[in-house]
């Protein structure tokens, strides 16, 4: 099995302090790729998966019932005439779209199947037994599922007043960390963190770490408030994009990481890239020339979950204030049983995070679909 691994990598892994016997699990890993439990999308989608009718109303899952944009829609169903060949190129199509937009050489931008491998190759690429994964709580559980696979330690620090991410906490309790991850806007909170306080933590972390950056919801939070900025300085930061969220394509799958060269080729070092899919690509590329969707389904997303907030604070529900197309409420009882009672008025919401037991997590759907889950909400609180 190790004879996958490149004497760069073997090396590597000895200075992280890895055991003989996880080094062994991380070699069948490259053999089993993405059939471990949590190394693709489908596995983390469980964690919000509830079984319900399925003329149910689902909000639970952070999707975007919107879809795929119309120009994406058509770009997809040119390309599966072209289904019978890999075509390679749409995948480059995407990069070149990205680099142009984000202002970084295309060296510094790889195509991915969504957004979930590189976040977890990175934490395979420079977390160890003795590097810990440090990451907001409440927050994104992913990264932790692969930290636990290779013996890393898991690093939970807690939210700020404001909801922000404490990054000076996150660096007083791992000064050996091997990376820092903040989700911006969080997941689950839908809050921000200044980029003053993720500049900091990128000047002060130890060397040798790499901060991540996931701005799978960034989009809908605002247009000045991308951090590719701080990759095209060089600096230890890997941004994450996903064309799930905003863009409406979570079923098709596309996604990016954006980095120096030498930290994506550690990155796609444990699994390698190969073919992504074309339909899935080409929608991606028209996604990012259209020049009106971003900007649109950013006011639609905020005028729905901005009345919504307004709906649940005047019946005196303390929500989160989110600038993303998720928000958390303190539904002052155990979150589960809140969860499960709107299972049988067919509304469900979002999964429950140990942190914060008494809130739930609400996915921002159609304006049909709050008023379906306004109604319920009502119903199972009284």
């Amino acid at each position: 099995m190790t004879a996958l691994l490149t004497p760069e990598q073997k090396r590597d892994f000895v200075n992280r302090g890895f055991s003989r016997r996880t080094f062994g699990r991380i070699a069948t890993m490259l053999t089993a790729g993405a059939a471990l439990p949590f190394y693709n999308e489908s596995a983390l989608a469980q964690l919000s998966r509830v079984d319900a009718p399925a003329d149910s109303v689902f909000i639970n899952s952070n999707e975007n019932p919107l879809g795929p944009s119309p120009e994406a829609r058509e770009a997809a169903k040119k390309m599966v005439d072209q289904g019978g060949r890999y075509l390679f190129g749409e995948a480059g199509k995407v990069r070149t779209l990205l680099a142009e937009q984000e202002g970084v050489k295309q060296s510094y931008v790889e195509v991915h199947a969504g957004s979930s491998a590189p976040l977890h190759q990175a934490v395979l690429a420079f977390c160890s037994p003795t590097k810990p994964f440090v990451a907001g709580d409440p927050g994104y559980e992913a990264g932790a599922k692969a930290a636990t696979f290779i013996g890393a330690k898991t690093i939970r620090v807690p939210l700020m007043k404001d909801y922000a991410h404490d990054v000076k906490a996150m660096l007083a309790a791992a000064p050996d960390a091997g990376l820092f991850y903040i989700c911006n806007p969080n997941n689950p909170t839908g809050t921000l963190t200044k980029r003053a306080d993720i500049e900091w933590l990128v000047a002060n972390k130890p060397a040798g770490s790499m901060v991540m950056i996931d701005e799978a919801y960034t989009h809908i939070a605002g247009a000045d408030l991308f951090n590719t900025n701080l990759v095209a300085a060089d600096k230890d930061v890997i941004v994450l994009r996903t064309f799930s969220k905003i863009y409406g394509m979570a079923g098709l799958r596309a996604g990016a990481a954006i980095a120096r060269p030498d930290i994506l080729t550690k990155i796609v070092g444990f699994s390698p890239n190969g073919m992504m899919p074309i339909t899935a690509m080409a929608a991606a590329s028209a996604s990012l020339q259209s020049k009106t969707l971003v900007p649109e389904r950013r006011k639609s997303i905020g005028e729905v979950r901005e009345d919504t907030l307004a709906f649940l604070e005047k019946h005196n529900f303390k929500c989160v204030p989110s600038v993303s197309n998720c928000f958390m409420v303190d539904v002052r009882r155990p979150g589960g049983e809140v969860q499960r009672a709107l299972v049988q008025e067919k509304v469900v919401i979002g999964r429950v995070w140990p942190a914060w037991p008494n809130h739930v997590r609400v996915t921002v759907g159609t304006p049909d679909e709050m008023n379906k889950f306004k109604a319920a909400f009502l119903k199972v609180m009284a």
